[in-house]
């Protein structure tokens, strides 16, 4: 029997409103993982990304605007196939 895995990385922003508490996050999470796992995928872990986005020179100058540093949230899952 064949026991390869294969992962899957699905990007992850809470959306809240003022006043709203972590159970709000929880459930939005929850739900992720529920649409996944239907289809047969297993959560792992929620992970951090951190990315630099390069500097804009704008056009001869104008409009510039400095590099910066991002980071995102992604829901590893995971498949035995």
């Amino acid at each position: 029997m064949n026991n390869k895995k294969i992962f899957k990385a699905v990007p992850f922003t809470a959306k809240i409103n003022r006043g709203d508490t972590a159970q709000k996050v929880a459930e939005q999470i929850q739900l992720l993982i529920d649409e996944y796992s239907q289809d047969g995928w297993t959560y792992l872990r929620l992970e951090s990304v951190e990315t630099s986005v390069a500097p804009d020179k704008g056009c001869f100058g104008l409009g510039a605007q400095p590099g910066f540093t991002t980071s995102f949230k992604v829901v590893i899952f995971e498949k035995h196939i």
